[in-house]
């Protein structure tokens, strides 16, 4: 008997929706279609944003903190009952390592239990300016969000969005990316799962194209926009967003820098800047893309890295065994070696050359063996630019100010890391690094409770923490004069 494989649909208005056009769904491990989904128009973008509008309107979803901070809590404990569906979807669609795709899955109740929170912490204040005179400033839903969610982390970085915007009081449009349907509609049925969620507060659409995205950004309807993706297409959304005058927070892109320093516990960070370049197989906002090595130690810690990293073994994540999975998709394994050979060609050498997988049982997957390049200086392109693969680059520096300095001359701002045993020098480094992350002797240390975001070209506004609430919500101040009025 054929198996009937899974065919997404959008949820919209509290009911599941179709579209004119379908597309299939693929594991990028073996090339095999694993499904299908509705593939959404700006039609179904507009239906969506016409449910928000309305369960903004009609239910008493802006006006009610309780119910939403019982809505998010009981949504925490939906996910926690899902979390291993929610870990095979992602190994399965996303082409995760089953420990990747379940350190992605816990991050997502913790980001709701925290919003739920938020739903209730006081959101303004009130005070006597004058005698008589009561001045009180309230904070208010923005009202409609759109969500724009990237393909390499959906089923946490949607959340990470969406947890801030619902606990302020938003209705919200969610565009996932066709890459991630099937985490999607997963995340559908558990969204559908609480009854406290009002029909239309959350739509979640999908498509390949960005009919939908463009729609969100150019209509006066949707007053606040939440992008997580690459920098050039953060550029634009601000842009288009402009004449409206909408809010715009925005994660983008990074080039995170190691620090290594000659005092350095050397295996402890070896085996993480590993990690930094194969987890998620470098497709990560914060992967640990550049390494800076203190001259002392250079040449031991260039070596080892290059035999650690010649070892690693690509694979599926069904393959206990593996230690790296596939590129998300065939185009994205031949845009990352063009620019591996790029690279070389401008004058960096290939320590570890990396490339396409050539084992035959891995044909048919999206597989990348990392490559580590030494480069002459910073201004080649492989580390100017993302380059989202398992790609390094290697520098040398001989003084903490010549680090720092190495480290900050691109125009992202992420994360970065600084690996010393001194007591002082990480923290006197992190306060001189452009970057919104620091982890000191750890890389992408990441906390919810605290703001998230990036400085210069890696983006605007923050996530996580208490500011995640700021974008979704509008300031109010209203005055009263309470004394009886004095009449001649």
């Amino acid at each position: 008997m054929t198996e009937q494989l899974p065919a997404i649909r959008h949820w919209i208005g509290g009911e599941w929706a179709g579209s004119a056009q379908s597309s299939d769904s693929v594991n990028p491990a073996t090339g095999e279609v694993i499904g299908s989904y509705a593939d959404a128009d700006a039609e179904t973008g507009q239906a969506a944003v016409d449910a928000a509008a309305r369960a903004f309107a009609e239910t008493p979803w802006r006006l009610d903190p309780m119910l939403r901070a019982t809505a998010l809590s009981h949504l925490a404990d939906a996910y926690e009952a899902r979390t291993r569906d929610i870990v095979a979807t992602l190994c399965r669609e996303n082409g995760k390592l089953a420990g990747e795709a379940g350190f992605e899955a816990h991050f997502i109740p913790r980001a709701l239990r925290f919003a739920a929170g938020l739903a209730v912490h006081p959101h303004g204040r009130a005070a006597d300016v004058l005698p008589g005179t009561q001045g009180m400033l309230i904070r208010q839903a923005a009202g409609i969000a759109g969500l724009i969610v990237p393909w390499n982390s959906p089923a946490y970085l949607s959340i990470r969005a969406l947890a801030p915007a619902l606990a302020a009081g938003c209705t919200t449009v969610v565009k996932m990316p066709g890459q991630a349907a099937q985490t999607a509609g997963l995340m559908s049925e558990i969204i559908a799962s609480v009854p406290e969620i009002p029909a239309g507060v959350v739509n979640i659409v999908t498509e390949s194209g960005s009919d939908v995205a463009r729609l969100l950004v150019g209509s006066p309807q949707v007053p606040v926009i939440s992008y997580t993706g690459s920098t050039a297409t953060g550029r634009l959304i601000t842009q288009a967003a402009a004449p409206h005058f909408k809010r715009v927070g925005l994660e983008l892109g990074g080039k995170t820098p190691h620090l290594i320093f000659a005092d350095a516990d050397l295996d402890a960070a070896l085996a993480t800047v590993v990690a930094s370049s194969t987890v998620f197989a470098g497709q990560f906002c914060m992967t640990g893309s550049r390494v800076l090595v203190q001259r002392e130690i250079a040449d031991e810690f260039t070596q080892a890295l290059a035999a650690r990293l010649e070892s690693v073994r690509p694979g599926p994540a069904s393959d206990p065994d593996s230690e790296i999975g596939p590129l998300i998709d065939a185009a994205s394994v031949a845009r990352v070696d063009a620019k591996v050979e790029a690279a070389i060609a401008a004058g960096a050498k290939a320590i570890v050359r990396g490339g396409p997988s050539t084992l035959p049982a891995l044909a048919g997957g999206a597989f990348y063996h990392p490559a580590l390049l030494s480069v002459p200086d910073s201004s080649l392109p492989i580390v100017q630019e993302e380059t989202f693969g398992p790609v390094q680059t290697i520098q040398v520096f001989d003084t903490e100010e010549e680090a720092v300095a190495l480290a900050n001359d691109t125009e992202y701002g992420l994360s970065a890391c600084v690996w010393s045993r001194d007591i002082d020098r990480p923290l006197r480094v992190a306060r001189n690094l452009d970057a919104g992350l620091i982890s000191i002797n750890a890389w992408a240390n990441l906390t919810i409770e605290f703001e998230e975001g990036g400085y210069k070209a890696s983006g605007a506004g923050r996530l996580g923490g208490l500011a995640s609430i700021e974008d979704f919500l509008e300031y109010k101040q209203i005055t009263q004069n309470y004394l009886p009025q004095q009449h001649p």
